[in-house]
């Protein structure tokens, strides 16, 4: 896939030439999602109509894999994108936004997405609902989901005397801080997350740290069992030793949008039965 900085000045002039700029004077109709959590927004909202490309990783619902694809995690095609005529195109600002510098300069209106919490979310829906002029259906479905986050944060958001260990991924054994969705999922539950006072969103773990915090439960962001088969030489962990090892949808809680909270009434179910009621 060609770099953004790989085409020549000529070949960017002769698009120039025949880009129509009509800024946001109207709602956009060719927008391009260079990620997958704003192309599942965007069809939760009502505009997954629009969509007229996407990256590589957009997967879901599963109509938009016939997209054509124009980026992918590390680059975005310039050519293929311009291709498309975009009136708008959608990203997320903390790991796209120097990447996007030169569409901007171009003159193509561009949407950053960051949500930062659970209760984030609502707000980037009802945006991109406003933006879109689908404010009615966006707003819908953003109450929608703040009905579900505050009837999930009710019946489980009392603390609990259960520690849990996340396992984002190993080798090498990696998990999560607080700051991140997996870890904000633990303590809506009312779990204790062992990694919550990282100093790296994704720190990796020795596995002596986990074996002395000894956690009542072991989470993996997998639907693949046998990435939990390892925990199985240490029997002296309490998750171990009790059962207490669990797979979580990852991506549904990895995705920053309402399908996440699939996975955190997992979480919260999981949390629930290594606590149970006396």
């Amino acid at each position: 896939m060609a770099s953004l900085f790989d085409l020549r000045a000529l070949g960017i002039l002769l698009c120039l030439l025949c880009w129509p700029l009509s800024g946001l004077a109207q709602p956009p109709q060719r927008i391009i999602s260079l990620t997958p959590h704003l192309t599942e927004l965007l069809f939760d909202i009502g505009a997954g109509d629009r969509i007229v490309a996407t990256d590589d990783a957009s997967d879901f619902p599963p109509e938009v894999k016939t997209r054509p694809q124009v980026a992918n995690y590390r680059s975005i095609n310039l050519e293929a994108l311009l291709a498309q005529k975009p009136d708008l195109v959608v990203a997320w600002r903390s790991a796209q936004s120097r990447m996007l510098a030169p569409i901007e300069q171009l003159g193509i209106p561009v949407f950053y997405s960051e949500p930062t919490d659970f209760a984030s979310l609502a707000d980037e829906m009802r945006r991109l609902g406003a933006l879109l002029g689908v404010e009615r259906s966006a707003n819908a479905q953003a109450d929608a989901y703040l009905a579900r986050l505050d009837a999930l944060k009710s019946r489980y958001g009392q603390p609990k005397p259960v520690s849990v260990f996340y396992q984002l991924w190993t080798p090498p054994l990696t998990s999560v801080n607080d700051s991140t969705w997996p870890g904000q999922a633990i303590t809506l539950c009312g779990g204790t997350n062992v990694t919550a006072e990282a100093k790296t969103p994704y720190p990796q773990i020795g596995l002596e740290q986990v074996i002395k915090a000894n956690p009542t439960l072991i989470l993996a962001g997998s639907q693949d069992p046998a990435v939990l088969a390892h925990w199985q030489q240490w029997p002296m962990l309490d998750a171990v030793k009790h059962r207490q090892l669990k797979l979580i949808n990852p991506d549904e809680l990895h995705r920053f949008t309402p399908r996440a909270l699939n996975a955190v009434e997992k979480v919260c179910e999981a949390i629930a039965q290594a606590n149970p009621a006396p």
